[in-house]
């Protein structure tokens, strides 16, 4: 009797070093960060309990990137607003005009903080990532709104009546803006696939952020332009401002050049703005498509799988060697590793190791090229395969796989699924598009099949249960009592001794007690009966022991397979060797069949190759279906993250047609017109072109984050036509200007306006475009789109907007007109 660890065929190790490995996990709506800093308070108190032997330490903290995550997040959006309020000084150039708009953002910010936390919602990585994007929003309305104002203060008003005028005309133009850019957000806040749920708080923040800012806009803006601006003379102004203002004046004399011989060339502007929308609708078919991007997230999660038939020192020993040769790789700090069949791993030849790699300052590779980079020394390892993937904080997984992407084959007939599995593995591993493609399928393992003569057993009384009974006792670890100290207890668990479990052949030195008279069974290897040992319960941490078998060797001679006695003479309650009446048969068999449902399945998963797309991974994936052509028994379907991206990619037209409408009819009830409507969303197709041309450009994919920018881009664009239109509508009607007249005066009016927000927009992007820190995989898609939409939408609105205006305006008079010929009395026909 030895303490031992209650179970043998269990193994864990930190690095090199045999371990108990605990896991942690928070609560669902608990605060991970919350919950990690208070463990780490309890730990010296747990600690100081246990032996000086046992060293407890934190192998892997998922805080630590998202701690730095959000610490990128935090220094970009300060950056954001550093930038905003650079801007808006270099258009302004008057520091008192800059105070003003700077202070929107913080009680924006403020504001939004505290409906956050009425409604429940952390500061993490997606609420983060609204308040960044918003931060060139929020100043959108009070630029608009002082710009205003100080035309009126140059053109000699007092500030109090230049507040109160320059407030009444803009008023309805801010109030559309803001409208116009929540209604946007409207589709994203009911979808109810995964990609609503899981942006449903970025679309509320960003919601409340807006509302918030115009909010500010409309009633402190006013009052403190009222309070701080006041009209200097030019020939007071300071040199830098009156340079800069001779800059001004020719960009928008040039401006106004250019527009003018637009004007003169109406068809081609239109025919442009037509080839705009179709150049939008191939890039979009032609852009490679994918779900979310993929993570650093420091950590990558490897499953070790070998032979089907290993056994569990071989498994180790195969499970160290990969683990030396991970930790000889630059970019490692530390690893975690365990084997053995428990909740996780559901059978013997398959492992886990979770990877921590150094600081991403340090390694200087991502965790996709740390991967790459020791596949080759790992596949010298003969007899396992380590299959590897970067741990991603935002994922929808809800299995795990050797690999990132699943596809699964389910099939009632269990013998035609067997057969088909390794068709598809096979054609799918000749797939460039794919790497690293494994099945879970498990058919090959061996098994020893005991056969016994019932007759004979029962003659010498042994019944299939006592049979049952002595080869658990044997192998089973059977717990068969509990020993308690003043500190502790041990359970003690009963098996044979270690050198009568090497084979199927050590079955001939199990003895089986004969006889009716004793209910009892037993068990004896080599002769002599199996001792004991005990496990050791508490504490729970570092021990790890030899067990210790008080048994004699005896003969490893292999079983009969031949006829079995049919007359047997033993004593009763004598030891009747098992060969007596039983012998083994070895067979192959699965050693796992799994399910989903009620019916078998096979999973194949894959990750996907340097370049490649997920767009283009499914789509050869279901061609290698197609050429195999599955039976109708056979149901072939994508898994996890696979089968979220083919829905959220048959929902991205029907969301973005949803918020083009969404916003048709909220201008058209602002502007109680079907025609100005959609001037203002003719900017949409250039801003389309430039996100589509940039995320090419940058080698990305177009997946959900690059849809969230496209859908704020429809809320962020319309807001150079709106300014135009407003101004040209007010021009016609109180000023009785001629269309052409009133929407060419309104454009180099609203031509610095335009400028500024388009600026403060494309500068709170900006960051999130070229961030490179902790999770900034996430939000470098919504930067460029954003970035790539506005630079190229300003190059085109700018010009495009005057034309289709006027062009709408002359085809509603042709409508009316025709109309008011069919009401005369004249023409209405009679009955």
């Amino acid at each position: 009797m030895s303490d031992d660890a209650e179970n043998l065929r269990q193994a864990a190790w930190m690095n090199d070093v045999p371990a108990v490995i605990m896991n942690i996990q928070r609560q669902p709506g608990a605060n991970i960060i919350a919950v990690t800093d208070r463990i780490k308070q309890l730990l010296p108190q747990l600690t100081g309990t246990l032996p000086n032997s046992i060293q407890v330490s934190i192998l892997t903290d998922r805080t630590t990137t998202i701690r730095a995550s959000v610490k990128d997040v935090q220094f970009e959006m300060m950056l954001t607003v550093g930038l905003v309020v650079m801007v808006m000084f270099l258009f302004l150039r008057n520091l008192s005009a800059t105070i003003i708009p700077s202070v929107a953002v913080p009680l924006s910010l403020i504001g939004t903080f505290g409906v956050m936390y009425l409604l429940g919602y952390s500061l993490n990585n997606l609420t983060l990532m609204a308040l960044t994007i918003s931060t060139g929003f929020v100043v959108d309305d009070a630029i608009v709104m002082i710009e205003n104002i100080v035309r009126y203060i140059e053109e000699g008003e007092p500030p109090l009546r230049a507040a109160l005028l320059g407030s009444q005309q803009i008023g309805f133009t801010i109030v559309s803006l803001t409208i116009s850019l929540t209604a946007v957000l409207i589709p994203l806040l009911f979808m109810s696939d995964i990609v609503g749920k899981l942006f449903r708080e970025f679309a509320v923040t960003l919601c409340v952020t807006i509302l918030v800012s115009a909010v500010v806009s409309l009633t402190l803006t006013p009052m403190m332009c009222s309070k701080l601006l006041k009209h200097t003379p030019a020939e007071k102004q300071g040199r830098f401002y009156r340079a800069s203002e001779r800059v001004f004046e020719r960009v928008i004399a040039f401006y106004g050049r250019t527009l003018q011989v637009v004007l003169r060339f109406q068809t081609t502007t239109l025919l442009v703005a037509l080839g705009t929308l179709l150049f939008t609708l191939l890039l979009y078919l032609w852009i490679p498509k994918g779900f979310f991007p993929i993570q650093d997230t420091g950590v990558i999660q490897g499953i070790t799988d070998a032979t089907q038939s290993i056994s569990f020192p071989a498994m180790a020993e195969r499970q160290q060697q990969l683990v030396n040769v991970i930790l000889k790789d630059p970019a490692v700090a530390s690893l975690s590793s365990f084997i053995g069949v428990d909740g996780t791993n559901t059978t013997l030849n398959s492992g886990r190791i979770l990877i921590n790699l150094k600081p991403l300052e340090e390694r200087k590779i991502p965790a996709s090229d740390v991967i790459r980079r020791m596949q080759p020394e790992l596949a010298s390892v003969s007899g396992i395969t380590l299959f590897m993937q970067p741990v991603q904080d935002l994922t929808v997984e809800d299995r795990v796989s050797r690999t990132q992407f699943q596809y699964t084959l389910e099939d009632p007939n269990l013998d035609e699924l067997n057969m088909l599995a390794p068709k598809m593995l096979a054609k799918l591993q000749q797939v460039p598009e794919l790497r690293d493609v494994a099945s879970d399928q498990q058919v090959l393992g061996l098994g020893a099949k005991l056969v016994f003569d019932r007759n004979t057993a029962f003659r010498l009384g042994i019944t299939p249960s006592m049979i049952d009974q002595t080869l658990y006792d044997a192998y089973g670890q059977r717990q068969i009592s509990t020993m308690f100290t003043q500190l502790n207890q041990y359970h003690v668990v009963l098996e044979v001794k270690p050198g009568f479990q090497e084979g199927p052949h050590d079955l001939s030195d199990l003895y089986i007690r004969s006889g009716t008279t004793s209910s009892s069974s037993g068990v004896v290897a080599g002769g002599t009966a199996a001792a004991p040992r005990t496990a050791l319960n508490a504490p729970p941490v570092g021990l790890s022991a030899a067990s210790v078998s008080g048994s004699t060797p005896g003969s490893a001679g292999a079983m009969s397979a031949g006829p079995i006695a049919s007359s047997l003479a033993f004593p009763s309650g004598g030891q009747v060797p098992l060969s007596t009446f039983a012998n083994v048969q070895i067979t192959s068999v699965p050693i796992t069949v799994n399910h989903q449902g009620q019916f078998p399945v096979v999973t194949l998963s894959f990750n996907l190759a340097p370049g490649a797309s997920l767009g283009d991974a499914v789509k050869a994936v279901n061609k290698v279906k197609d050429e195999i052509g599955m039976p109708a028994s056979v149901q072939a379907a994508f898994q996890g993250t696979a089968e979220a991206f083919q829905v959220s990619l048959s929902n991205e037209p029907w969301l973005i047609l949803a918020a083009v409408v969404t916003v048709y009819i909220v201008l058209g009830v602002l502007y109680e017109s079907y025609v100005h409507p959609i001037t203002i969303l003719s900017t949409l197709p250039s801003a389309g072109v430039g996100a589509l041309l940039a995320l090419i450009l940058c080698r990305q994919d177009f997946n959900v984050i690059a849809l969230i920018g496209i859908i704020l881009l429809i809320g962020i664009v319309k807001k150079n036509a709106i300014m135009m239109i407003d101004f040209a509508l007010e021009a016609e009607r109180h000023e009785h200007m001629k269309p052409v007249d009133a929407i060419y005066q309104a454009s180099l009016l609203r031509f610095r306006p335009i400028m500024m927000t388009t600026m403060a927009a494309l500068l709170g992007g900006l960051p999130l475009a070229l961030g490179s820190g902790m999770g900034s995989e996430l939000r470098n898609p919504l930067g460029i789109t954003i970035v790539g939409g506005l630079i190229l939408s300003q190059l085109l609105t700018l010009y495009t907007t005057p034309v289709i205006y006027l062009w709408f305006d002359r085809l509603a008079n042709r409508l009316s007109g025709q109309r008011e010929k069919g009401s005369e009395p004249g023409l209405v026909p009679a009955d």
